[in-house]
């Protein structure tokens, strides 16, 4: 379920001139529920001029121990007309109050000893920058290898954490930086981190072939670029972990589907089921959501992956998935913000 629980904002930090971290207080009887993994996010709720606004930012402090974090940290950019953006940036103070969803997310890494590398771009490193952390911590026989994008100096975010990183653990933790429009004095000549450049640099950075977990994050084209360049190299692609910061709207499908004149959709959720008719037009999240307003989502981009759920029976069709990894479309799951229904009976369960 899309369980929400008003947190304090405890610190504000401006990281560059558009992007802040917010730090938030977990108080001890939610600190149980509040425990994630490195790499997860959280959905942050706010009603902004009357309107309830949802967005998804990754956590980027280490994984806490079992008895939960004490407090939540995550990076915010701002976007072009991005309402909680703009309202972080610009409105939002200590004291106030954020709802705030338990953590999800699957861009996860388990600790254990080996090779892992990260190519991220712009505010991608968040998620990174809590699975690297938390890796370094808890496996003394793990190295990471962080090679990161960003247009300028001034405009990288969490420059002063990822160094603490390189001062705590110089001998396992390997750093390389490409700016697009910034010379440096040192290391890479600039440019972008595209398929042609990495496929050239990442065999000389490390042994692609021994590297146990790729994780790549930031705008799709970035992620795209590195999953070619990496399946080149003969990287398998269950060793490559993706998440997409930033999609471009979409034009319809081409081959779009016909919806059937009447359609319905049966859903599972926190162990209760319900069935509705579909609206014409409506995706399946939709459906459910004017009957079981609990139900997960966030950014109804086909992005963050919030509303994952599996297809117990019937078709749909998604219009766009940036979420969900080839093996989870597989064993039949997709996301409820993107699917429409192909058959007139459609079953999901948000419970698996």
């Amino acid at each position: 379920m899309a369980r929400f629980h008003a947190l304090r904002v405890a610190a504000v930090d401006r990281l560059t001139d558009d992007s802040v971290a917010l730090t938030f207080d977990v108080p001890p009887e939610l600190r149980a529920s509040y425990r994630h993994a490195p790499g997860q996010h959280l959905a942050l709720r706010r009603v902004l001029d009357g309107t309830e606004v949802r967005r998804t930012y990754s956590i980027c402090s280490p994984a806490p121990g079992p008895e939960g974090p004490r407090t939540l940290r995550v990076g915010v950019r701002l976007v072009d007309g991005g309402a909680f953006s703009t309202y972080a940036l610009k409105d939002l103070t200590v004291g106030d109050e954020v709802d705030v969803m338990l953590p999800a997310g699957r861009f996860t890494l388990d600790p254990a000893p080996g090779r892992y590398a990260a190519v991220v771009g712009g505010s991608g490193i968040t998620p990174v920058l809590s699975i690297a952390g938390t890796l370094l911590e808890r496996e003394p026989e793990a190295r990471f290898c962080l090679l990161r994008g960003d247009r300028t100096t001034a405009s990288t975010m969490f420059l002063e954490e990822v160094a603490d990183l390189k001062d705590r653990f110089p001998d396992r933790f390997q750093l390389v930086t490409a700016l697009s429009r910034e010379e440096q004095q040192a290391g890479l000549a600039s440019g972008r981190l595209d398929r042609e450049r990495l496929t050239a640099l990442l065999p000389a950075l490390l042994p692609v072939e021994r590297v146990a977990g790729w994780f790549l994050c930031g705008p799709l084209g970035l992620v795209e670029g590195a999953e070619r360049a990496l399946l080149g190299l003969g990287v398998s692609r269950s060793r490559i972990h993706e998440e997409i910061f930033h999609v471009d709207a979409a034009p319809a499908p081409a081959d779009r589907v016909p919806a059937p004149a009447h359609s319905s959709v049966t859903a599972r959720l926190d162990g209760r089921a319900g069935t509705w008719a579909v609206q014409d037009g409506e995706t399946l999240l939709e459906a459910v959501l004017r009957n079981r307003p609990d139900a997960p989502y966030a950014c109804k981009g086909g992005v963050c992956g919030t509303c994952r759920a599996f297809l117990v029976s019937g078709e749909v069709r998604m219009d766009r998935n940036f979420a969900l990894e080839p093996e989870e479309t597989g064993a039949g799951f997709v996301l409820a913000c993107q699917s429409r229904p192909v058959t007139e009976e459609v079953e999901l369960d948000f419970d698996r």
